[in-house]
């Protein structure tokens, strides 16, 4: 499936950079509005509690003044109190006469002036009902066309009475101030969808440039151009994208020419055999059918490389079902130098009858839990491959060190050893060292499957190697 089919079945969403748009555009919307509401519905109100409380504040602390100054002193406190806040304050004895005044509005404040008798007996009036001995009245000034705040206290208490308290200050001021704020907040919410959209436009192209120029390279590493180079340089986010894919590319290049060199390997492996057994099959057919001495030998020949393939085929198989996960372990308690033991023994038929040596060296008794036929399939490769490349002496050692985390096994060959920079390598599929003194055996996966058998344990292992000494295959059984 190209990469075209393949986007067509992936919903389609807008672009980067409308939605980046439209994200600003929506911030600077919902700033606006909640300016607005701000403006319009909350600050009118706000400000007259605030400014209700404010008078109330200061119409009490004239009467505590009242009650601790003398009468030229609350005068000149009475004065700069009106004229620092624009109120009109004016304070009357129980008689209804005029104690302390001033006015900062010419006689136009309602408590003040004569056109304005009326208002006045009417808070006295309110102030004399006032069941706490205090009024908060919005009214109505004709004479300034305004909205004015009147706050009145009885001077003393409702028992007994000394005079009256009263402060008129003006509230229109706010409307005005409304106004003003409103024409601005239109400016600014025109200059704030204006920056959000540049922003929306330096942005996106900051981020979208990057993501479009890393997809391009991706659908190219899609047709097999291993060499696509995936740059980042917007941000962190991104730069971690292009170095994903840059690793990304190169295990999967790594991957294919494993999987070119699998099958070109295989095909090998498999043709070899498939080729003798066509051709002893057919010697059979027409020369030795009746010769029982060269017919055995012939069905000799076709048996070994049925079981050779035999040999690769379950390798490959087993290969298989290590890496994807098929395969669960079997934990047992065991006793390691028993075990191992064990599998040496078994290769004495092998030494005896082509001159090999295989030295064991246990160290003490240790009980390890881990999967033992799995395991042993590990030592049996790794002696194995000792086999095929040990030196002339024809030396292979097994040896058993108990340490602090577990049990490490190494098996140890004579032979020329590997070169520093294939020992990456070593443990590939199909790979095999040059440094080998005869013909050598086996399907050339034995040592993948060790590292699959080992990484289904999760246990460490590696190889130590020195030309012209040999090498030494090791792994470490963890404690569980």
């Amino acid at each position: 499936m190209g990469f075209k089919q393949f986007t067509r079945k992936v919903k389609c969403r807008t672009p980067l950079q409308f939605n980046i748009g439209l994200f600003f555009v929506l911030y600077a919307v919902i700033v606006v509005g909640l300016l607005w509401i701000l403006e319009t519905m909350l600050l009118p109100k706000f400000y007259y509690v605030f400014k209700t409380r404010e008078t109330q504040r200061i119409a009490l602390s004239l009467l505590e003044d009242f009650k601790a100054q003398d009468a030229e002193t609350f005068q000149q406190t009475l004065d700069y109190t009106a004229v620092s806040n624009q109120m009109c304050i004016s304070m009357y004895d129980s008689k209804n006469r005029g104690m302390y005044f001033r006015d900062t509005m010419n006689n136009n404040c309602l408590i003040h002036g004569y056109n304005n008798q009326h208002f006045l007996l009417k808070f006295v009036e309110a102030l004399d009902e006032s069941p706490d001995g205090s009024i908060c009245m919005t009214v109505y000034d004709e004479h300034i066309g305004t909205q004015t705040l009147v706050v009145g206290y009885v001077v003393g208490s409702k028992e007994d009475v000394g005079g009256c308290l009263f402060i008129n200050t003006i509230l229109e001021p706010v409307g005005a101030t409304i106004r003003i704020q409103k024409t601005m907040i239109l400016m600014f919410s025109a200059v704030l969808l204006v920056i959000g959209i540049i922003i929306a436009l330096i942005l996106s192209n900051r981020l979208s440039v990057p993501i479009t120029r890393i997809t391009e390279s991706a659908k190219r590493m899609a047709h097999g151009d291993y060499q696509t180079r995936f740059e980042g340089g917007s941000c962190r986010e991104v730069d971690e994208l292009a170095r994903a894919l840059t690793y990304a590319e190169h295990e999967i290049s790594k991957a294919d020419s494993m999987q070119r060199d699998l099958i070109a390997n295989v095909s090998h492996d498999l043709r070899t055999p498939l080729t003798m057994l066509k051709a002893y099959a057919e010697m059979i057919r027409d020369l030795s059918g009746n010769n029982p001495v060269k017919r055995e030998a012939h069905l000799n020949i076709i048996i070994d490389e049925t079981d050779r393939l035999a040999a690769l085929v379950n390798d490959i198989l087993d290969l298989s079902k290590l890496e994807n996960g098929s395969q669960k372990l079997e934990m047992e308690t065991v006793d390691v130098s028993t075990w191992l033991s064990d599998i040496i023994t078994r290769y004495k038929g092998v030494s005896e009858q082509m001159g090999y040596q295989i030295t064991f060296t246990p160290d003490e008794s240790r009980t390890m839990e881990f999967d033992p036929a799995k395991l042993e399939r590990v030592v049996c490769n790794l002696i194995n491959n000792a086999i095929n490349y040990t030196g002339e002496d024809k030396q292979v050692f097994v040896s058993q060190v108990n340490t602090e985390t577990g049990v490490r096994i190494e098996v140890r060959d004579t032979g020329d050893g590997i070169e520093e920079d294939k020992i990456q390598r070593i443990f590939d599929k199909y790979y095999r060292s040059e440094n080998h003194k005869r013909e050598v055996v086996g399907t050339g996966l034995g040592l993948s499957i060790v590292k699959a058998i080992l990484r289904l344990h999760n246990y460490n292992f590696g190889v130590h190697s020195k030309l012209g000494e040999g090498s030494v295959f090791w792994f470490e059984i963890r404690n569980s």
